[in-house]
């Protein structure tokens, strides 16, 4: 059996944090787990400030900050790069 791949949005609940749920959603394949986490919540916080995460919204695949969401917003193509919507 696969392992799952890992998949956390940070979000706020803003338009452009929904459009980057909807494009994980979009992209993830039957081998990702994506989990929402909304940053309003204080577990979600600290799971944030774990990672490093400094702005939303904000991808982390399999315990990683994707590279897009370090310097600017999330960008698919390098989602993909990092695993997303792979088997």
């Amino acid at each position: 059996m696969a392992t799952k791949r890992k998949i956390e949005v940070f979000t706020a609940g803003c338009s452009l944090c929904d459009e980057t749920v909807a494009m994980i959603r979009r992209v993830a394949c039957s081998s990702c787990e994506v989990e929402v986490l909304n940053m309003n919540q204080a577990a979600a916080a600290a799971k944030a400030k774990q990672y490093g995460v400094r702005r939303v919204p904000a991808v982390v695949i399999n315990g990683k900050i994707a590279d897009c969401c370090t310097d600017s917003g999330p960008n698919e193509q390098v989602l993909r790069a990092a695993g997303l919507g792979q088997p």
